[in-house]
């Protein structure tokens, strides 16, 4: 099943929500291969800065909220806890669902009482499914599978999965990037873990589900197509992911579990942004020494503001 344009409508009551940083151009042609009257909440983290205000409420049933700079966690709770519908399913916005998808993956939470959520899987051009659309509780184990690239030829030791389309896959987690959610389960799991500015906050939902008897679905089976790039620099996103990793295991392991988890995960990074260097690849050197500094130092800046400081436990 891929994703593409549809003019059918969703049988579910369902609503959509979008959580958007300098996102415009990503956001209108998400928008642009969907119902004109599907229900949708977007929450800006840039504010408007770029003119997103208007193409939202463009739409009959487009709800616009500024979110100033308060992360993915907190955006997308903000825009779960005032909606009023029974499903809720979480897009990143350089993804391209279409309706299809969209009822595949809520019909799965409408029909199973046990299923937390559902999401799709998402795809390149090529059609290989992206790293980190779901996973397994971060170990060491897994961590030291991940650092010296055992993952790649053994992709189920690891942390993050990397399936084969239509390839069946039990994980503990699974990425936000295309979500459905019952909404009142995902209120009575607590939301997203607000601890996390970006990143992590999938991975503490999936032991949140675990911790509550209920389990998550990968749908291999249904891809979606990414555009690929956010609206912030990668070198940022780099470090808050490292930061928020860090965060997730000092705050669910013990201290020195979770400390020789960071050190593993931050000499691999390392060794792979060494490698790179040799390579002449220097932007992804330099994009896997930001993920190393993340990981031991727990802190993670942008646009100049510290909004993740692990010492502090929360986000600025």
């Amino acid at each position: 099943m891929q994703a593409g344009h549809s003019q059918h409508t969703c049988p579910f009551d369902v609503e959509l929500v979008i959580v958007a940083y300098r996102s415009r151009a990503q956001v209108t042609e998400l928008l642009a291969g969907l119902p004109a009257d599907i229900p949708l909440a977007v929450v800006d983290n840039f504010d408007d800065g770029d003119g997103l205000a208007q193409v939202v409420l463009d739409r009959p049933n487009g709800r616009y909220m500024r979110g100033g700079g308060i992360g993915y966690s907190r955006a997308a709770n903000l825009a779960a806890r005032s909606s009023e519908a029974e499903f809720l399913v979480f897009l990143n916005p350089d993804t391209r669902p279409d309706i299809e998808v969209i009822t595949t993956l809520v019909e799965d939470v409408a029909t199973d009482p046990l299923c937390s959520t559902s999401a799709g899987v998402v795809v390149d051009s090529r059609g290989r499914a992206e790293w980190a659309v779901g996973g397994w509780e971060p170990t060491l184990p897994r961590a030291i599978a991940h650092a010296v690239g055992a993952h790649r030829a053994f992709p189920r030791l690891g942390i993050y999965c990397h399936p084969e389309v239509g390839q069946s896959l039990d994980v503990d987690w699974v990425s936000g990037s295309v979500m459905a959610v019952r909404r009142q389960t995902f209120l009575d799991l607590g939301c997203f873990d607000e601890d996390f500015y970006v990143y992590n906050d999938d991975v503490a939902f999936g032991r949140q589900s675990r911790a509550h008897g209920l389990y998550q679905r990968l749908r291999t089976d249904v891809t979606i197509f990414s555009a690929g790039g956010s609206g912030a620099p990668s070198l940022e996103m780099g470090r808050l992911h490292g930061s928020s990793m860090s965060r997730y295991l000092h705050k669910h392991h013990r201290p020195v579990a979770a400390t020789a988890i960071v050190t593993s995960l931050g000499l691999g990074y390392t060794g792979r942004a060494l490698a790179r260097l040799l390579l002449g690849h220097v932007h992804r050197a330099r994009e896997d020494w930001a993920h190393a500094v993340g990981l031991v130092t727990a802190r993670a800046t942008v646009a100049g503001r510290l909004v993740a400081d692990g010492r502090r436990g929360r986000p600025v």
